[in-house]
């Protein structure tokens, strides 16, 4: 497995500049490390904020499962998608409320057919919330299908 968290992951990742904000590191509650996050009172609505992991030296023909946790918090604090850049048009995941303030667990799974998966982008859609974050950490990528809850 590869451990792209961002406090000591190894992974490659990237804002994008054609965006409209940045993700910003925010302290974890427990004091070890660091997460990424957008604040809800960062930009207008509908205004975006991604983050790409760049993934190299991932074998053609084989199957990889992106974990990450992530947490909605806050009263219409926006969305928080997931594209892969071999299928840019459609999100392969998508969240758009959180039930509460905790953080849950995503899973995607990779597949790297003839077109292989060159990059994750974890995009961030504001909402009209005036509170909370949206926050993505501990991004892990393991060889093989995602394993069952």
């Amino acid at each position: 497995s590869v451990d792209c968290s961002f406090s000591r992951g190894v992974c490659d990742w990237k804002q994008d500049a054609d965006d409209d904000f940045d993700w910003n590191p925010a302290d974890r509650d427990r004091g070890d490390g660091y997460y990424m996050a957008v604040p809800a009172f960062v930009g207008h609505k509908n205004d975006m904020g991604r983050l790409k992991l760049l993934l190299t030296d991932l074998k053609p023909k084989s199957s990889y499962c992106l974990i990450f946790s992530y947490r909605l918090a806050g009263e219409k604090v926006g969305k928080l998608r997931v594209f892969l850049a071999s299928k840019k048009t459609a999100p392969v995941w998508e969240e758009s409320k959180g039930k509460d303030e905790k953080w849950r667990t995503g899973k995607i799974e990779i597949f790297q057919g003839a077109e292989t998966t060159n990059s994750v982008t974890f995009e961030s859609e504001r909402g009209k919330g005036k509170t909370g974050e949206i926050g993505v950490d501990n991004v892990i990528l393991i060889s093989g299908l995602c394993p069952e809850d």
